[in-house]
């Protein structure tokens, strides 16, 4: 019985392994043709480069002006990232400690979005942006992120918070402290690792995303985001692969860094979520 858990384990473990390779294949691609030159891309994308073109990223360095993208994509990331984390765990501690058919009815509206594609709302959100003025703004289109990331957020928060004894309020309550006190306080340092999960997997999604930002921030030089300047080495009648590769890999890099160092928190999170809920 031993032998066939040992054995069971070891096949499990190759294909969780040959599955880590299929999805980290692409990766690979994009770093192996980041350093060929135009003519070895179209002549073989599998090959390894003949020789290191590292030019190419202090080409797309200055090009695309890397600083200031870089600096677009930290405003809307943590600007995102703040309005999710307040918004959505403060909402989702008020409906799980609220038990009547109005929490339930509102606490449904919230994770609703969760069920419709973006692809069917992304012209009115458009024309809702220019009306707010939103558009081509990198405040704004971090501000929108709040609408679309509360549901998922709110969800997560919302089972993690069923948990929490309610003890911990009314010992709070007795002491004390008032309805903002005792979430700040109390409940919201109890959310660490729940809260750390929704930011990596935020950080992921809002660094890394194209569409949202290609229909808002795409008209003006000085709002663009790292994914979008990958996108201006495509064009109708001519592509410069390289640098395309080269500019992706530039984009997605602090985004995985901060994924390997984090990603011990996700597993933490989902294993608390699971216990507590």
């Amino acid at each position: 019985m031993k032998n066939r858990k040992t054995i069971g384990r070891i096949i499990l473990e190759i294909v969780m392994f040959l599955a880590s390779l299929l999805f980290l294949y692409p990766l690979f691609l994009a770093i192996n043709n980041s350093f060929k030159s135009f003519g070895e891309v179209m002549r073989d994308v599998i090959a390894l480069p003949e020789k290191l073109m590292l030019e190419n990223y202090s080409y797309v360095w200055k090009f695309i002006d890397y600083p200031k993208l870089f600096t677009n994509n930290l405003v809307i990331t943590v600007l995102g990232l703040a309005g999710i984390v307040f918004v959505s765990s403060i909402a989702a501690y008020k409906l799980a400690r609220t038990k009547s058919r109005w929490s339930i009815l509102i606490y449904m509206l919230c994770i609703m979005p969760m069920l419709i594609p973006f692809q069917s709302i992304m012209l009115s959100v458009v024309q809702l942006a220019n009306q707010l003025n939103l558009s081509e703004s990198t405040v704004g289109l971090g501000l929108l992120y709040w609408g679309f990331g509360a549901p998922l957020a709110v969800f997560i928060y919302h089972g993690f918070v069923k948990g929490i004894p309610k003890e911990i309020d009314e010992s709070a309550t007795i002491d004390g402290a008032s309805g903002f006190r005792l979430y700040f306080s109390v409940i919201f340092p109890l959310l660490k690792s729940v809260t750390t999960t929704i930011v990596i997997i935020d950080v992921m999604w809002i660094w890394n995303d194209f569409l949202l930002p290609l229909l808002l921030v795409n008209g003006s030089p000085d709002t663009k985001t790292l994914t979008l300047a990958a996108y201006t080495f495509v064009g109708q009648y001519t592509s410069d692969w390289q640098y395309a590769m080269t500019a992706m890999v530039m984009a997605v890099l602090p985004s995985i860094v901060v994924f390997m160092f984090l990603q011990k928190y996700i597993v933490k999170g989902v294993v608390a979520g699971a216990v507590k809920g």
